[in-house]
């Protein structure tokens, strides 16, 4: 045992060597790499963290253009209603007043055709009352003629 002991102890002396280069290559690449990684990585990231956030700002800035021109298109839209509406109206009111100015003039033609018939009755009724006259003496005289030729 004495002798493993023994070995064990010169494997570590001549290790001690191996192991200073080895502190001296981990604190050199400490030093050289590593720092310089950990500083690419931290531009990296913070580059990456800022084009997220650009482009969190170009994605809300593009929903506001967007929400703009949906709230354009809305008012686009109601006001060619209302243009639309308007012009409907209009109609309707032009509409309503050639009908109106129509039922007008039909009821002046009614009143003056009822007025002209009213004439045409009162002069048919007083010719007929005229010629009833001369009738009824017609036939009296029809009537009574043969009466007077037979008496006679």
């Amino acid at each position: 045992m004495g002798d493993i002991l023994g070995k064990l102890g010169e494997l570590l002396l001549s290790s001690i060597p191996a192991i200073f280069c080895l502190l001296i290559v981990w604190a050199a690449y400490r030093s050289i790499v590593y720092t310089r990684l950990q500083q690419v990585l931290a531009e990296r990231q913070a580059l990456t963290e800022g084009a997220i956030e650009r482009a969190r700002e170009e994605i809300a800035a593009a929903e506001e253009r967007t929400s703009e021109y949906e709230r354009r298109v809305r008012e686009a839209r109601a006001q060619i209603f209302q243009v639309q509406e308007a012009h409907s109206r209009r109609t309707m009111e032009e509409r309503n007043n050639a009908l109106a100015e129509a039922r007008e003039k039909a009821d002046a033609m009614i009143k003056s055709a009822r007025a002209a018939l009213e004439e045409e009755v009162l002069s048919a009724k007083s010719s007929l009352e005229k010629q009833t006259d001369s009738l009824a003496d017609e036939i009296i005289d029809i009537v009574l003629r043969p009466v007077a030729v037979g008496g006679s």
